[in-house]
Parts: structure tokens; C-alpha cells; sequence
């Protein structure tokens, strides 16, 4: 029998969202990050404030805001007071690097950008800058860049603003004027068949991968995974997931919500530190990586912590050694991407039989999927192995700047390139991915985005980029450069040239120099043999 979506009983809004969650939860914890503490309340409160200062300043339905922040209650609140007043918000990504600020916040044809001073010691005005020259000699909120055509205004907190950006603390004050019935009005013409969100999955080539979704699909799609997921009202979830990406925005930040869990953030992973934090908040729930785990675990002091208080999460290795006893017990893994919010294949929290062992878990309610032959595209029967292709409530809406009809078929059928097979019981298992999508410590790293930042360099003629297998991380990307005629350049000043130009988790730990194209495998095709080559990457570096 079918499985039916379990869709919440109110408006799927951010607006409604928020004030549900400040009804049923009120001063319960909502964010904590230190000694920063934002309840439910304070969370419907202060954005409804901020977003009162968002409409005196022009903003409205529609709106391109960017928001450019670490995890945190301000990041939070800027979220739910954008999308309060039908904003939309593109949530960057803080890893990257000037250039691929550059290529991003015009992609998104950002209006207003919301961005902390100083993050980890960097800072971030000073990155804006080196991402937007001529920005310094702009007036603040008369903005006028021919290569940012539609940015007006940059709004800060955290550090003393320049003249070309303001005090988010000031912008706030001017919502003081307009009176609640106002917004109230303004977001009764919210609707779930709004745009919400822009998830950049990329964004360090010339045509950044923005995903639209609708406040519908964000709202929804946590609150329909939560009957099969362990997350209760009591819990304190610690996560690093960074919330510009759909693992730490909608399967942690929104099913908190739901909820009505608190959410436990730090400013940077430190094994130790991150150890005294889930000790001191009593934390529940670790939900991170597996490379973060073993880190947690391999530390000297792990054996004498507290640790009593982690029921659940899908850190397994951090459970208390007596709750341990079903750790081998074999569960279902989940397949999801920023296409789709998440997860699009999961499975309810009991243990797989000994057949479905290695399921990546059954369709979500309310979401189709088939396999296809990804030669003919004609449907596979039951038990084949094709490409994965899906539609539903929880897919993007599209991409920014893509028609229609280049990321849809004409039925409305979303191509994942995931290969796969159904069983006859509905167990979709995982086989790999069509193309050569590299993982590593939790990230998704397009190979080709690192050989076009590797390209960039003078001395490169050629580059290819692939993933060798590591234990801990799961993948490490390496890569072969070829050099031009009668120039030199070595592995590490490679990898630090490059590091400037891309976020650090895509800078290739290896790097092959060949002096020239033609010590490179080739086809009788003429075209680079990249099978051949990430075997000759996978004995040097693996």
C-alpha cells in the first residue's frame, strides 16, 4: 500500500512556522551558540522586528537577499525575517573564496546581502571587497556596480561598518515605525507556492548551481521525514552541518523546529572543545560526519567524558559504550541532494532484515522515483539497474537562470545521474553515481570545478581531477596537471595557488605534475584516458 505524506496541519510558511513554534514552544531553547542563547519566542520576535526593517527598506516579495553567515541565532533570525516578508534568500556559502563570491553574488542577482563582519579571524568586509572592486567607492545603499548590476545595499553585524556598508543593528531600528497589522498583512500574501530559498551546491565556475525551493517544499518536507526519524522535543541537537547547505538547513534546522528541539552550534570543530561542549549542554543528538566522529572518539580524553546523555544521531561511534548493543545492527542508509531538499529515499528507524541489508532505504511519501536506461531512457522493470530519475512535492522548483526544459523532462521528471535499482519490496539500493561526483569528510566536490581552478593557472594546460579512496574521509581528491612548454611548477605551490581561488575543501591533497601532455594516457579517440589516469592517481596517491 501506498505510504501518504504527513504534511503539518497549518500553513507551510516560514512566517506561520515561526509563530507555531513560538505558541508551542515559547521560552524553550531554540539556537545556542556560547552564551548566546535564542528561545522560540525570542526567534518569532526578533525576526518579526527585523523583517518590519527589511519592508521600510524597500524589501518585498520577491527580493534577492543574500545571507552570508556562520551558523548562529543571527543567522536564523535574518532567515526568518527575509522570508517573512516573501524575500528570497540565497543562502552562501561561507567556505568560499573571493573569486567564487564574485561569481555567486551576481548569479543570484543579490538586491540586499546580510553578511557577519568577521568570521575566524577573517575579514569578511574585507573579502567583499576583494570579491566586488569598486565597492569601496560606493555609497552605502546607492550601490552602483556594473558587475553586481542589481546590488543596492550590504548590511553587517558583528564589526564597525564602512562606508559603503551599514549597521544591521541600525537597519533593524527602522521596523520600530511599522506596526504589526502591516506585517501581518504582508505575510498573509506569502504563500506556499513561493520561492524561499536559493541552495548553491557549487558556485566556483562560471555558472554557479542554484536550486529554487518554495516555502511549501522547506516546510513540508522536514515535518513528512519526522515520523521516521528519533528527534523529540527534549533534545539538544550538536551539529556542524553548515545551514547554507540542505544537511544543516532542512534535515537539522527545520526538523528542529518541528520538533521543537534545540540546536547546539560552535564556532569552529575542535575534538576537545566540541567534546566539552556536548558534555556541558547535556547534548542528545550528534549529527556530523564520520570523519568527525572518529575524531571525537580518537581523542586522548574520550574515554573519561560524560557522555551519558547522547541517545540518538546518526554519529553511532559517540553512543556510551553500554547503549552500544545495536550499534552493528544493520540500518538504512538515505539518498539525498540539494535538488530535493534532502533525503528522497529513507527508511523508518528499525533495524533492515538480512535481504535489504545495504537498502538505501524506500520513496518518501509524496515523492515518485523509476529507473531508467540512460542510453534509450526507456523505464527499467523491477530489479535493473539504471539511472535514478524523480519527481514531487519536494523538488526544486528549478534552477536560477536555467529554462525549464533544460532541468526537467517534459513530464517533470528531475534526472538525479545516481544509478541504482528498486526491489520488489520498494528497497532502493545504491550503486554509485553516473558521473564522477567526488565525496569527501561529507562535502560534494564536481571534479570539473577544480580542473577549471587548475586550468586558471598560467603554467596549466591541462588538468584532471579525481577521487581516490581514503578510510577516514572517504574520498580524497588528487589531481594531474600538465605543464606548458618550458614551464615549471610544483605539487605544493599548485595546491597553495589554487587554494586562493576555491574553498579549501576542494584543494586537491595530491597533486601529479607531468611535465607535458603527451606523458599523459591518451585515446585513440584523441581525448584524455581518464580511466587510465585515475588508476595511475589511485596507486601513486590511494
Amino acid at each position: 500500500m501506498e505510504r501518504q505524506p504527513h504534511f503539518p496541519p497549518f500553513a507551510p510558511t516560514s512566517g506561520t512556522l515561526v509563530r507555531e513554534c513560538a505558541r508551542r514552544w515559547g521560552e524553550r531553547d531554540f539556537i545556542i551558540l556560547g552564551d548566546e542563547r535564542l528561545t522560540y519566542r525570542e526567534a518569532d520576535d526578533r525576526s518579526a522586528r527585523l523583517a518590519k526593517a527589511l519592508l521600510a527598506s524597500g524589501a518585498g516579495k520577491g527580493t534577492r537577499i543574500g545571507l552570508l553567515a556562520p551558523n548562529s541565532p543571527d543567522w536564523v533570525v535574518a532567515w526568518l525575517a527575509a522570508t517573512r516578508v516573501g524575500a528570497v534568500v540565497a543562502m552562501l556559502n561561507t567556505y568560499n573564496k573571493a573569486p567564487e563570491l564574485r561569481r555567486v553574488i551576481r548569479h543570484a542577482d543579490l538586491a540586499t546581502l546580510l553578511t557577519v563582519g568577521e568570521l575566524l579571524g577573517v575579514d569578511e568586509l574585507d573579502r567583499l571587497a576583494e570579491a566586488m572592486p569598486g565597492i569601496d567607492a560606493q555609497p552605502h545603499e546607492r550601490i552602483l556596480l556594473p558587475s553586481h548590476p542589481y546590488l543596492r545595499s550590504v548590511w553587517t553585524w558583528g564589526v564597525e561598518p564602512r562606508p559603503w556598508c551599514g549597521a544591521l543593528g541600525d537597519l533593524a531600528t527602522r521596523g520600530d515605525a511599522i506596526g504589526d497589522d502591516l506585517l501581518e498583512a504582508v505575510e498573509a500574501e506569502v504563500h506556499p507556492a513561493d520561492p524561499m530559498v536559493i541552495v548553491y551546491s557549487s558556485g566556483s565556475t562560471a555558472d554557479p548551481k542554484g536550486a529554487f525551493h518554495t516555502h511549501g517544499a522547506v516546510v513540508r518536507h522536514a515535518h513528512n521525514l519526522w515520523p521516521m526519524r528519533d528527534i523529540q522535543s527534549d533534545d539538544r541537537l550538536y551539529t556542524p552541518m553548515p545551514m547554507f547547505w540542505v544537511g544543516g538547513f532542512s534535515f537539522t534546522l527545520m526538523a528542529a523546529m518541528h520538533a521543537g528541539a534545540a540546536l547546539v552550534f560552535e564556532e569552529r570543530f575542535e575534538p576537545g572543545a566540541t567534546l566539552d561542549l556536548i558534555e556541558r549542554e547535556r547534548v542528545t543528538q550528534v549529527l556530523g560526519w564520520p570523519h568527525m566522529a572518529k575524531a571525537l572518539v580518537d581523542h586522548p580524553s574520550f574515554a573519561d567524558r560524560d557522555l551519558s546523555s547522547i541517545r540518538a544521531g546518526n554519529v553511532t561511534a559517540l553512543l556510551p559504550q553500554d547503549q552500544q548493543v545495536d550499534a552493528d545492527v544493520p540500518k538504512a542508509n538515505s539518498l539525498g541532494m540539494t535538488e530535493t531538499l534532502g533525503p528522497h529515499t529513507f527508511y523508518p528507524k528499525v533495524p533492515l532484515t538480512p535481504e535489504t541489508e545495504g537498502s538505501f532505504g524506500m520513496s518518501v511519501p509524496g515523492v515518485e522515483h523509476k529507473v531508467v536506461d540512460p542510453f534509450t531512457l526507456e523505464d527499467l522493470p523491477v530489479g535493473e539497474t539504471g539511472e535514478l530519475w524523480l519527481r514531487g512535492y519536494s523538488v526544486m522548483v528549478g534552477l536560477n537562470k536555467r529554462e525549464r526544459s533544460e532541468v526537467f523532462t517534459a513530464d517533470g521528471w528531475y534526472r538525479t545521474g545516481d544509478a541504482g535499482r528498486f526491489d520488489e519490496e520498494g528497497h532502493f539500493y545504491f550503486t554509485g553515481r553516473m558521473g564522477d561526483l567526488i565525496k569527501s569528510s561529507g562535502m560534494n566536490i564536481t571534479p570539473r570545478e577544480v580542473e577549471i581552478a587548475l586550468e586558471e593557472l598560467p603554467e596549466v594546460t591541462l588538468a584532471f581531477v579525481t577521487g581516490v579512496d581514503h578510510p577516514d574521509r572517504g574520498q580524497d581528491v588528487v589531481a594531474a596537471v600538465a605543464l606548458a612548454a618550458g614551464a615549471s611548477l610544483d605539487a605544493d605551490e599548485a595546491r597553495a595557488r589554487v587554494k586562493e581561488q576555491i574553498a579549501n575543501y576542494m584543494v586537491p591533497r595530491h597533486v601529479a605534475v607531468f611535465a607535458s601532455q603527451t606523458e599523459l594516457p591518451w585515446l585513440d579517440s584523441g581525448k584524455v584516458d581518464r580511466r587510465r589516469l585515475a588508476a595511475i592517481l589511485e596507486e601513486r596517491f590511494g
